[in-house]
């Protein structure tokens, strides 16, 4: 029987989704069509998402127009949709509601009695997983939002019948404060997203205020190996488990931790100096002990057993791109990782480091600029735990046409043009205005970006200028169209 609270959203018969092909987006718009809503979406390019959105009976309409808005009466559109969005501006001539997706989310979630939110700067996505598998291992069929493809739920999100919705919950821009969350696990605490925060005080501080969130009556699971998650404890009255390796006094340890010739781990799981459970992973890596600690500590308050906690964590084999095997060529084996941060590669090689190999090679792309800007010390001290290094280089334009050929061509992109394929979207100015695609060339004209995005992760763009004319829709669509086509080439 269905257990979620719909009656704040019920006003709504209609709702739009404006990006609707993003991972929280569509994971959104899924829940809302099951929970009965009618649900229309549209999106700058086609995907996979989009296609598994129209085979669940969502339709969506590929580009932007006013015609899209049909007789909705909200309209919900992601942090990268441009304020002169042509669905944004039509909608409030129409005197339409319109909603962010993470203020959005956050009203979804107080919809539901125990929403789960995992955060922390690492390990998100593989907790989220974790707790995901055993509570459907247990039967309690929850709702689920994740930030990568997991192969037990059939991509990034699952809609369920309980009152349990376990989520991804995203620390950038703060938009996690916008969440009610009956239960919070917090995995670590990191310099990142400097470029918003600032200091890793600054970073504390929001954490300290997402804690704030959590019910008297709710629950607070976080990593006593951590000192910057030790200073948020005071700041609730909600229930407090803690779990660690280093700091034995934490409520969940792990104990006798050994790897196989894979690199994956079997340890006992001690509770408060008491026995508990012995497990065993199906993913590499000391940092993932940590994260199915994180996970058991969540289970046990939410009263799943021990076997199913123990069968969930060994079935687990990882979310897509988190140190994923893609095969082996010549007796070298390969693998796909989303380590984006210096933490996030130290983990890596250490797990590498408890498998047997004879060399290892580490192929690093950059991802964002202002990341590699801020952290480019500890980047470098990370890769060198690494036998080989090979650093790619992103941040070129490596094809152009026409007569601003030899301008741009082998430049270096600059910070404008890297926020622009980090959007993820098709960014289209029709007013003539100062640009600059790449460092100490300025233009005077117009543009339009659309992203070329690999399994989730935006790794280009195609890029059209105009130093004359202005770009016509036309034209704008056919951008669109070539990035979809550069997208599915590096995706086959």
């Amino acid at each position: 029987m269905r257990m979620v609270n719909i009656e704040s959203l019920k006003q709504y018969k209609h709702i739009h989704m404006i990006g609707i092909g993003g991972v929280s987006m569509s994971g959104i718009a899924e829940i809302l069509h099951y929970l009965g809503f009618i649900i229309t979406g549209s999106d700058a390019s086609q995907s996979e998402v989009t296609d598994k959105l129209i085979k669940h009976h969502i339709p969506v309409k590929i580009g932007h127009d006013i015609e899209n808005l049909e007789k909705s009466n909200l309209v919900v559109f992601s942090a990268a949709i441009k304020k002169d969005d042509p669905e944004l501006l039509r909608a409030k001539e129409l005197n339409i509601p319109t909603i962010e997706r993470g203020t959005f989310l956050g009203t979804l979630t107080k919809a539901f009695r125990n929403t789960i939110c995992v955060s922390g700067t690492h390990g998100k996505t593989t907790t989220t997983s974790m707790i995901s598998l055993c509570f459907l291992e247990a039967c309690k069929d929850p709702s689920i939002q994740v930030g990568a493809y997991l192969n037990q739920i059939d991509g990034n999100y699952r809609v369920g019948t309980s009152d349990y919705f376990i989520i991804e919950a995203c620390e950038y821009v703060e938009s996690y404060l916008k969440l009610y969350p009956k239960a919070e696990v917090i995995l670590n605490i990191d310099n990142d997203h400097l470029d918003y925060f600032g200091t890793i005080d600054n970073i504390i501080k929001s954490f300290s205020n997402y804690v704030k969130l959590i019910p008297d009556d709710g629950l607070l699971v976080i990593n006593w190996d951590d000192p910057n998650c030790m200073k948020l404890t005071k700041n609730t009255r909600a229930k407090v488990l803690t779990y660690g390796i280093e700091n034995q006094n934490a409520n969940f340890v792990a104990r006798n931790i050994k790897f196989n010739s894979n690199g994956f781990p079997t340890f006992d799981v001690y509770f408060n100096n008491n026995f508990y459970k012995t497990i065993s992973l199906s993913v590499p890596g000391e940092h993932n002990v940590m994260n199915a600690l994180a996970c058991i500590a969540v289970c046990h308050e939410y009263g799943i057993e021990k076997e199913d906690i123990k069968n969930a964590l060994y079935k687990y084999t990882g979310a897509h791109r988190r140190f994923e095997y893609k095969g082996s060529f010549n007796n070298v084996n390969v693998y796909d990782d989303y380590g984006h941060h210096p933490t996030e590669i130290i983990a890596t090689a250490n797990a590498l480091k408890q498998k047997k190999y004879h060399e290892s090679w580490v192929v690093f792309q950059p991802h964002t600029y202002s990341r590699t800007q801020n952290l480019l010390d500890e980047f470098a001290n990370a890769l060198t735990n690494f036998d080989n290094i090979i650093v790619t280089d992103r941040d070129k334009v490596i094809a152009a046409t026409g007569p601003l050929k030899k301008k741009y061509l082998d430049k270096e992109i600059n910070e404008f043009t890297e926020r622009s394929i980090e959007r993820r979207d098709n960014f289209f100015e029709k007013q003539k205005k100062s640009f600059q695609i790449i460092n100490d060339e300025e233009e005077v004209g117009y543009y339009t970006f659309s992203s070329i995005v690999d399994n989730g992760d935006a790794i280009g763009s195609v890029i059209l200028i105009s130093t004359d004319v202005p770009i016509s829709d036309v034209e704008d669509k056919m951008c669109i169209v070539l990035s979809k086509l550069l997208s599915k080439q590096f995706v086959d």
